[in-house]
């Protein structure tokens, strides 16, 4: 489990270390209502977390900004909407809940 529904405030994101691929990664989990979306914590402008502080994120009416350069993302679907990169999306990652908990789809690499 990366974590439960309740540790996410609705229209919030959290950070959570988790394996995909054999590899440790941190993913943005994104909470809008009772739906989730997680990405992997890089910005595809230039490899940097996007947090501005370890697990807290820039994100207020559905748009998560990078702290390092203003990039602007659509938190439900992850493309870019201003900044250096835009047009391009912060890479999904597929996740479910089962129960209250946030969990790695099959086919995410866990």
């Amino acid at each position: 489990m990366l974590c439960q529904l309740d540790n996410i405030d609705d229209g919030g994101a959290i950070a959570v270390e988790c394996m995909l691929d054999d590899v440790a990664e941190c993913l943005i989990v994104v909470r809008h209502d009772a739906r989730v979306f997680a990405y992997r914590n890089v910005c595809p402008h230039n490899g940097r977390r996007l947090d501005w502080a370890p697990g807290r994120f820039l994100l207020k009416d559905g748009v998560l900004v990078c702290a390092v350069h203003g990039a602007s993302f659509v938190s439900d679907s992850g493309l870019c909407i201003g900044g250096p990169c835009r047009g391009e999306s912060l890479v999904s990652v597929p996740v479910r809940m089962v129960a209250g908990g946030v969990f790695l789809a099959a086919g995410s690499g866990s």
